[in-house]
């Protein structure tokens, strides 16, 4: 992340994302396919990083191969072919102000349920507990039904989810780098992908 000052002076913090070029690579068809929708390619790659089926993708998409594959539900027919490039000045014209930005969040691995869930621990130190603060404590119900309920929160694997975020404001748009500029957080590390939809 970093910032930029708006036009009232204010400090806004703001994410940089790199989206493109994008090769299209496949155009599906609901004749074809029974859905319709575009497949983009995204970040250069040599042959030897691609698999032999993938090359063959490639190729007939007059393209060389690329890391990601993405597909975008919406019917293109007619407007796009194989092997058309776009690029951040194509697809955000002037007036697009949000865009919705798909990622996976860091993965954080096993954790408690007071890192998971905000639980609070048991609670004070007193009545002989010497290492008990972060645990759950008591979950379970009566005799009936004598067993914990699916669902219940508990501690677990953390992170690693596919998240989508709504509606982050669109600060600048640098064409020539195929960079956009929003406004707050995106899910992922840095370097990671993610799917932006306008």
């Amino acid at each position: 992340m970093t910032s930029v000052f708006g036009a009232d002076g204010k400090n806004m913090p703001c994410t940089v994302i790199e989206a493109g070029p994008c090769v299209v690579t496949q155009i599906r068809t609901v004749e074809k396919d029974g859905y319709a929708a575009v497949q983009l390619a995204y970040d250069e790659t040599t042959e030897k990083h691609a698999s032999a089926p993938l090359m063959g993708h490639f190729k007939k998409a007059g393209t060389t191969p690329r890391k990601k594959l993405a597909e975008f539900a919406a019917d293109f027919e007619g407007e796009l072919k194989l092997g058309d490039v776009l690029t951040v000045a194509d697809v955000l014209k002037e007036g697009v102000a949000y865009v919705d930005v798909i990622g996976t969040s860091k993965g954080k691995g096993f954790q408690g349920v007071v890192h998971r869930y905000g639980f609070a621990g048991v609670g004070g130190v007193t009545h002989g507990q010497h290492n008990r603060l972060r645990h759950p404590g008591s979950m379970g119900a009566s005799s009936w039904p004598s067993r914990v309920f699916p669902g219940m929160r508990m501690a677990g694997h953390m992170g690693g989810d596919r998240v989508k975020v709504f509606n982050l404001q669109v600060i600048k748009v640098i064409p020539e780098n195929n960079l956009i500029v929003v406004k707050g957080s995106v899910p992922g590390a840095k370097g990671s992908y993610l799917m932006v939809e306008v």
